[in-house]
C-alpha cells in the first residue's frame, strides 16, 4: 500500500537554512525541520525508495466498483453486503505506488467493519510497480497538491451525498504518501470525524494544524530512518499545543511496516496496528446495529 512545494512535501530532500545569528562568536543551530524542509526525513531519494521494495504476490479480487467522483477523478467504492445508506464512510488514501489491487483489497477489508470505503486516486488512472515510477508519481503531485486535495475534498462529498451511502461520519486512512494527504484532508476539511496516518510525513507547524478539529491516530515505525522518532516527537508536540486530540502509536519497525506486498512487512506489528485502527474507528465512526426482525 504502498505527494506542493511548500506545504505540500517536495520531494527532494533538503534541510533547513541555517539563521545567522547576530551575536559574534556563537554557532548557528540548525532550524526545527519542517515538512518543507525534510520531505523524505533527510534520505536521499535513493534511500528512500529502497524503504518500498514490492514482493511477488497478488491481492485479492476487488469486489467493489470505480465510481466518478465531482473533479472528475475515478474512485474505487466498496460496501459492506447488504448495505443501507447511512453508512459511517472511509476515504482510503493509497501509498506511492497509486491505487493498485492491494488498497482495493484495503478498502474492501474496510467493509468486514460495517463501513463503506472509497479509495481514491491521486495519479490519473497511473499506478507504479517499481520505486522509480512510483517516486515520479509522487513527485508530480508533490509539485503542485491543490487537484490532490480537491480529490479529497471530492470523495468526502461523494460519500455524504451519494445514494448508497450518505455517510453520517467520515474518517479518512492513508499510508506513507497516503498517510501525509490523510493529515492534509483532516487540515482542510474541518468536518472531518476522524484521521488516520500510517508514517505519513507529519506537519509540525502547530498553527497549520490548528485547523484539525477530528481526533487523529498516528502509527509510526521507530526504525523509520525517514520519519524518525525525533521528528514523529515533534508532530505529538506540535499537535499538542494546537490542541488537536490524537493518540501515537509506535512500533518497532521499519517505514512501510503495514504493507503486505512489501518486503519488510511485518506481520506483527501491522496486526497490532489494524487492531487499534479498528478500535479507534469503532468509537470514532460507530456501526449502527442491525435492526432486528
Amino acid at each position: 500500500m504502498a505527494r506542493s512545494k511548500g506545504i505540500a512535501l517536495a520531494v527532494v530532500a533538503s534541510f533547513a537554512a541555517v539563521a545567522a545569528f547576530a551575536q559574534e562568536g556563537k554557532k548557528p543551530e540548525p532550524a526545527a525541520p519542517t515538512s518543507q524542509d525534510r520531505p523524505l526525513g533527510g534520505l536521499s531519494e535513493e534511500e528512500f525508495q529502497k524503504l518500498h521494495q514490492l514482493k511477488e504476490g497478488e491481492a485479492p479480487p476487488a469486489k467493489g466498483t470505480l465510481v466518478d467522483l465531482s473533479d472528475g477523478t475515478k474512485a474505487y467504492l466498496a460496501l459492506p453486503e447488504h448495505a443501507a445508506p447511512g453508512l459511517p464512510a472511509v476515504i482510503v488514501i493509497h501509498e506511492w505506488w497509486g491505487l493498485n489491487s492491494h488498497i482495493k483489497h484495503w478498502a474492501d477489508r474496510l467493509t468486514l467493519t460495517g463501513r463503506a470505503a472509497l479509495a481514491v486516486d491521486l495519479y490519473g488512472g497511473k499506478t507504479a510497480t517499481d520505486p522509480k515510477g512510483a517516486s515520479e508519481l509522487m513527485q508530480a503531485v508533490n509539485a503542485n497538491a491543490d487537484p490532490a486535495v480537491k480529490t479529497l475534498l471530492a470523495a468526502r462529498d461523494f460519500v455524504k451525498k451519494d445514494a448508497r451511502v450518505k455517510a453520517t461520519k467520515v474518517a479518512s486512512l492513508g499510508w506513507c504518501f497516503g498517510g501525509g494527504m490523510s493529515l492534509r484532508l483532516a487540515i482542510n476539511a474541518p468536518d472531518l470525524d476522524a484521521c488516520v496516518m500510517y508514517y505519513g510525513f507529519p506537519e509540525t507547524d502547530a498553527k497549520k494544524l490548528a485547523a484539525i478539529k477530528a481526533p487523529l491516530l498516528g502509527i509510526f515505525g521507530n526504525k523509520d530512518k525517514a520519519i524518525d522518532p525525533p521528528l514523529v516527537d515533534k508532530f505529538d508536540q506540535a499537535l499538542t499545543e494546537a490542541k488537536v486530540v490524537h493518540t501515537i502509536l509506535r512500533y518497532d519497525a521499519e517505514h512501510a511496516f503495514a504493507n503486505p506486498s512489501n518486503k519488510i512487512y511485518d506481520a506483527k506489528s501491522a496486526a497490532d496496528a489494524w487492531e487499534k485502527v479498528q478500535k479507534f474507528l469503532d468509537e470514532k465512526l460507530p456501526v449502527a446495529a442491525p435492526a432486528k426482525k
